[in-house]
């Protein structure tokens, strides 16, 4: 699909143009409050400008959706085919857009708090919860894709934190001889190549799950209700990747402070191996086709590495926080979901 004929049926359909403000209003949420995880490090520890942080991010953030959709667009078809919204594609469109309400919603009032949330396990909660709505049964949940998921929630924290123990004493041992000031100022290059690394990664996740939403909206609004199958055109994810950008570059840093700051005080040797750890976690889920969440696994990446120094390193109080936060993230958005698509039913349809 070209741009030119996007904005031409947007023009003339409204649920289109509903359906593709509310999508683009999820994309800059995540940005607001989860790419910023992926420059945390860095910019605690002073490696980068914030300003500059931004910017990369936004670029390799983009960089990440081209390559890794060019590669392999397996985490765009997960998502894409995760739920089943029924034959009628109005309704379906209907029950997306509350979806995509619902997890705005939810997103900020997490960052009101501070809490950095996991909007892929946000998107998928809303929209699942929004299907079991338009379907009133579970018929509507694809078992065998929600599997990946939960191989993903195991995969994101317990892999983070064991390959950012792992890494952090793993530098400790290689490093040790190397003059104190001399690793500082190499850990600090280090730390910029590591979180632009980061963005990449989550450019590859997040960006090709928000763009399968995108394009399911689409299908929809052309009375595709089964559609399985799509090509990502390279506007798509110039767009995605800005309005990412934008959102990182708005409300960031209270996400920054929480991770990079608050749960652990961290080094520059720290910040790259859980840049490190986190990047290669996220690497082997894109190819595998596995959605994981950047934010568990940056996060959990971080603990590990405040761990492998001493357990009383990392803020335990702060990671309770975190941890009630992302359980909740299921149950809650999914009754979100579903909550707000009967809304709508009863508003649109």
């Amino acid at each position: 699909m070209s741009i030119t004929v996007f904005i031409s049926q947007v023009i003339g359909n409204p649920m289109l143009m509903v359906s593709s403000l509310l999508t683009l209003c999820v994309i800059l949420v995540n940005g607001w409050t989860d790419a910023p995880n992926a420059i945390a490090t860095c910019v605690s520890t002073r490696a980068i400008a914030v300003r500059k942080a931004v910017i990369m991010a936004a670029i390799f953030n983009f960089l990440g959706v081209l390559v890794m959709t060019s590669i392999n667009a397996s985490v765009a078809f997960t998502i894409y085919n995760m739920v089943d919204f029924g034959g009628d594609s109005h309704l379906a469109l209907i029950a997306l857009c509350a979806a995509m309400a619902a997890i705005v919603i939810w997103a900020t009032a997490a960052w009101y708090f501070g809490i950095p949330t996991s909007e892929s396990h946000a998107l998928i909660a809303g929209i699942s919860g929004a299907a079991v709505a338009i379907q009133n049964s579970f018929s509507g949940i694809n078992g065998a894709e929600w599997v990946k998921v939960i191989y993903g929630i195991f995969l994101s924290t317990i892999m983070g934190f064991v390959l950012g123990f792992v890494s952090s004493k793993l530098t400790v041992l290689l490093f040790r001889n190397l003059n104190r000031s001399k690793s500082e100022r190499f850990f600090s290059r280090a730390q910029v190549a590591g979180g632009a690394a980061m963005a990449f990664m989550h450019g590859a996740q997040d960006g090709q799950k928000f763009m399968a939403i995108f394009l399911l909206g689409a299908a929809m609004a052309n009375g595709q209700a089964d559609a399985s199958t799509f090509v990502v055109p390279i506007w798509l994810m110039v767009l995605c990747s800005a309005v990412m950008g934008l959102g990182t570059s708005i409300g960031g840093y209270r996400i920054i402070k929480s991770v990079g700051m608050d749960m652990v005080k961290l080094k520059p040797y720290q910040g790259f191996a859980a840049d490190f750890s986190a990047t290669i976690c996220l690497l082997l889920s894109s190819l595998t086709g596995i959605p994981v969440s950047t934010t568990h696994t940056k996060t959990t990446a971080i603990m590990g590495v405040g761990a492998a120094r001493r357990m009383s390193n990392v803020n335990w109080s702060v990671v309770k926080e975190l941890v009630l936060t992302w359980v909740f993230t299921f149950p809650g958005c999914c009754l979100l979901g579903f909550g707000m698509a009967k809304l709508f039913l009863m508003i649109f349809a």
